[in-house]
């Protein structure tokens, strides 16, 4: 069944939100206690997990949009210090529990365990076929507890929809660092002050914006061009067509009361954020 764009937009942007709890303190805090040596130590060790022991190359190729030698400064280190089967456990444990703390007495609401079965349904049934990282994740057990069920259906869900947003960046011929770029300014941000790439040394980040420009996607002052602005636009909306999918098997009434159940889920973890 194909549902509107609108809804399986907002579902992304639900699932956004449960599973970058992965990202917070208590998960990084268990992964610091395994000798972790830093944040991205532990971010890469438990997204790259399911992967199992792929060398730095894959894993920079499946991830897309670090630049280059990020990630191998921490694959394979990481795997000095624990193992990915240990890092799945870690970061399930740390990233439900952090879901429980930010939602309070919702945990242990019906709702809760409605949506979890719902969005489960939905997230252990979207197409593999490209989806690296959504793949290895459909490859483990999901979780009984619901709290942890809906955070593993979440990052199943948003791990699908980021698979297809590398296809629709690849197909576009836009390069991961250039991502962040046309990213930061639909956000109205100049790329220096981005966060996922204002460390980068200031020549390398000016190559990137240079090569966009040249291309003409980003003019002399630094902004979108309108060609620049259409292609993103066009980008996202390939991403969304690519991850609607997942969600054909739930029934008209089934998706509305899944969205339903997590808008109070995330206005929770969206307050506990800010």
């Amino acid at each position: 069944m194909s549902h509107p764009q609108a809804k399986t937009h907002r579902m992304s942007e639900f699932t956004e939100s449960i599973g970058t709890v992965t990202f917070s303190g208590i998960p990084n805090e268990g992964f610091l206690a395994l000798g972790m040596r830093n944040y991205w130590d532990g971010y890469f060790a438990g997204r790259a997990a399911p992967l199992g022991l792929a060398p730095a190359e894959v894993v920079h190729a499946v991830f897309y949009n670090f630049a280059d030698g990020e990630v191998a400064r921490h694959i394979p280190w990481v795997w000095g210090k624990t193992t990915p089967e240990e890092a799945i456990a870690v970061r399930e444990r740390g990233s439900a529990a952090a879901l429980r703390q930010m939602i309070g007495d919702l945990a242990d609401s019906s709702g809760l365990a409605r949506a979890a079965d719902l969005a489960t349904r939905a997230a252990v049934s979207a197409p593999i076929e490209g989806r690296a990282l959504y793949a290895g994740l459909r490859a483990l057990a999901v979780p009984e507890e619901p709290v942890a069920r809906l955070w593993h259906a979440a990052t199943l869900l948003r791990e699908h929809r980021g698979d297809g947003h590398n296809i629709a960046l690849a197909a576009h011929g836009i390069g991961g660092t250039e991502a962040h770029v046309l990213c930061a300014l639909a956000h109205g941000m100049r790329p220096e002050e981005f966060g996922r790439i204002h460390h980068l040394p200031k020549p390398q980040l000016a190559a990137v914006i240079d090569g966009l420009r040249d291309r003409g996607l980003v003019n002399a002052a630094g902004g979108f061009t309108d060609t620049g602005r259409a292609t993103r636009e066009r980008i996202e909306t390939l991403t969304d067509e690519l991850a609607a999918p997942a969600y054909d098997v739930l029934s008209v009434a089934e998706l509305d009361e899944l969205i339903a159940g997590l808008e109070p889920i995330c206005a929770a973890v969206d307050a506990a954020g800010d």
